[in-house]
């Protein structure tokens, strides 16, 4: 008899776990979600073998039961598990980008011998719903997940078996050092982010330019806050503690960098953009972090009519997908900048290594 995996919540993270799962396992997948299109869709593509329409029937049946659902809500649906009928030995686990909150709910689940085990597949895409899931969306991609301290050794064996199809890297640790390092190298960034394009709208009013200078550099490093204001709300929220920790240690540092001002001292500003820069170049360049990368590639292109067409034709002979492409810098005379945006790194190489052969300058920043 199959075994029964049930997925709630079926966006662009639950559809991608179940399509990875099916890709290792013969499996039975339920699906529930809220909104009845995803459903459909997720009928559709395969993501799914059926739906039911309340979490209850689901669980009862289950396996397996993830939760990839908002944080919050999570929170919410866990306190009414208690209630239902669960299979013995049932794995429960969930995708939430904070951990805490979630395992203090869970904690009643735990007392009661049912195995919670947090998860966050610290992966995403810009794009999302389910029909962007991707069985490979995980590949390369850190899986934390959080046991308690007296979980079972052989259910989270048995969990990272259910998701060996992500091919994901799983890394264990504690709710709260997850919630401290993902606030560090994902929540803060975006807090930042966020800031610095308010930072620059404020400015605006006063002269109106800036939003013409911002349209280059600026607005590249800044992407990451076109992200969710509800999610980015939420997990501003869940992860409260952790994030006003680093607000406090973030403003320690930059009075650092306001003292390296004022005393304008050469060799202590240079040291202090040095280091920066030699612990960023060490960082993994093909292992994916809490923030979904970008495969972009820039290419210097003469200024001639249909070098942008012939570009992407190169790319298309040899099937190399492009999500996105745009002109930088192009002016009469000069060399232009093309950004190209790729799904994958290995597609990135690909391109690199066939517009160099056709005598393109590529590089990456």
């Amino acid at each position: 008899m199959k075994r029964t995996a049930f997925i709630i919540g079926l966006g662009l993270i639950g559809g991608s776990i179940a399509l990875a799962i099916r890709k290792e396992h013969d499996v039975h997948i339920i699906g529930f979600d809220i909104h009845s299109d995803q459903l459909k869709m997720a009928h559709s593509l395969r993501v799914i073998d059926e739906s039911v329409s309340s979490i209850k029937e689901g669980v009862a049946r289950a396996d397996l039961i993830i939760f990839a659902t908002p944080v919050s809500r999570t929170t919410e649906l866990l306190k009414d598990l208690v209630d239902y009928d669960i299979k013995p030995g049932a794995i429960i686990t969930d995708v939430g980008s904070t951990k805490r909150k979630i395992y203090q709910q869970a904690e009643c689940l735990i007392e009661k011998g049912i195995t919670f085990i947090g998860g966050h597949p610290m992966a995403g895409s810009h794009k999302s719903g389910v029909e962007a899931a991707r069985a490979h969306l995980f590949e390369n991609a850190y899986y934390i997940l959080t046991p308690s301290e007296d979980a079972d050794a052989r259910a989270i064996i048995q969990l990272q078996n259910w998701l060996k199809g992500t091919k994901a890297t799983f890394i264990e640790m504690t709710a709260d050092q997850h919630d401290h390092l993902a606030g560090a190298i994902s929540h803060f960034p975006h807090i930042v982010a966020a800031s610095l394009v308010h930072q620059v709208a404020n400015l605006e009013e006063k002269d109106p330019l800036v939003s013409r200078l911002a349209a280059g550099g600026f607005r590249d490093i800044t992407r990451i806050a076109s992200a969710s204001p509800v999610m980015w709300r939420d997990i501003l929220l869940q992860n409260k503690d952790s994030l006003l920790r680093l607000l406090e240690s973030w403003m320690h540092e930059m009075k650092n960098v306001k003292t390296l001002i004022e005393e304008e001292n050469e060799t202590d500003i240079y040291t202090y953009f040095e280091e920066a820069k030699a612990f960023r170049d060490g960082l993994p360049v093909k292992k994916k972090g809490a923030i979904p990368s970008f495969y972009d590639l820039y290419v210097d292109v003469p200024d001639h009519p249909g070098v942008i067409s012939d570009v992407t034709s190169i790319l298309a002979q040899h099937k190399i997908s492009i999500t996105n492409i745009r002109i930088l810098e192009t002016r009469e005379d000069i060399m232009g900048v093309l950004r190209l945006s790729f799904r994958s790194e290995e597609d990135l190489d690909q391109a690199k290594i066939q517009l160099q052969h056709h005598m393109y300058e590529t590089y990456r920043l």
